[in-house]
């Protein structure tokens, strides 16, 4: 399974009480896939608040964006938690929606061993026909999924891929290594290009929501050698980059690129508590960082 070099994590859009709104969720796909040039969308990952999304919600957002991204475009569903039975039931219902593949991050608050890590991942796999991205995001889950158990992983016929946001270092142990077939993709836009330099495949993006198509301008540039043209790329996004999670002070995703998409056009609605929306500062900060794009 290939799931492309840019791939989106998408929004979940919510109406003014709160609830997904289902429009704006079909308006959005189209937007990322026609538009930002995604190559697949993760479902119901971080940045589409999945710890306050009901098991209800997922599975109908699942079906939902199978259905509307019709084949333009591979649909990933979250489907990982620190909880090793409800994944693998979670992962067993998300598959007979029509997903394409599932994104397991590593398990959060209960901080297992490195073999309770591969037993964990290993379990969920082997429940499933479909391809697998781990993701690996320590300062989100407190537990980091080291190299060599990422590798023993990778051995597994339908792990196909990880997103790893620990270090460039770590990402480049796993790229030298990993068997043929295995794709390592960056979670941390700010390390799209120097990730792809040191053998990463893609990237799994927020920043796509708003620059997804100059995003795939860079990745082109890189794989055709063009190396000064995806610098600078780089050096014209990485504003943006920084800024979507820092604002200017740290603010949790999505709230930043949430606020970004609405003066797109793009009313995806706020955050649901415990996070929260831009304060004025921040929202001036975002506009400047999406003037700066068209200068």
């Amino acid at each position: 399974m290939d799931f492309g070099r840019l791939i989106t994590a998408m929004v979940t859009p919510f109406d003014g009480d709160g609830n997904i709104h289902w429009d704006e969720t079909a308006r959005l796909i189209n937007y990322l896939i026609e538009d930002q040039l995604s190559d697949s969308l993760v479902i119901a990952g971080t940045t589409g608040e999945s710890p306050t999304l009901s098991e209800d919600e997922k599975l109908k957002l699942f079906s939902f964006a199978v259905e509307k991204a019709a084949g333009r475009c591979k649909i990933i569903a979250g489907t990982g938690s620190n909880n090793t039975h409800h994944s693998i039931e979670l992962t067993k219902k998300a598959e007979q929606c029509g997903v394409d593949g599932i994104l397991l991050v590593a398990p959060y608050y209960n901080k297992p061993s490195q073999e309770g890590l591969y037993q964990h991942f290993r379990a969920i796999a082997e429940s499933t026909s479909l391809p697998v991205m781990l993701y690996n995001v320590p300062g989100r889950t407190g537990i980091s999924l080291g190299v060599s158990t990422t590798l023993r992983l990778a051995e597994l016929d339908n792990i196909v891929a990880t997103k790893d946001c620990a270090s460039l270092d770590q990402l480049t142990q796993i790229a030298s290594a990993a068997p043929a077939g295995f794709a390592v993709y960056s979670g941390d836009d700010s390390s799209a290009l120097p990730a792809l330099s040191v053998g990463a495949y893609g990237i799994v993006s927020v920043a796509s929501h708003v620059a997804g198509a100059l995003m795939k301008d860079m990745i082109q540039a890189y794989l055709e050698g063009r190396n000064s043209d995806a610098a600078a790329l780089h050096q014209k996004l990485f504003p943006l980059f920084k800024g979507l999670f820092e604002c200017p002070e740290p603010l949790p995703n999505p709230s930043a690129v949430k606020f970004a998409l609405a003066e797109q056009g793009f009313p995806v609605g706020s955050v649901r508590l415990p996070l929260l929306s831009p304060n004025d500062q921040e929202a001036e900060f975002i506009r400047s960082l999406l003037a700066s794009l068209s200068s």
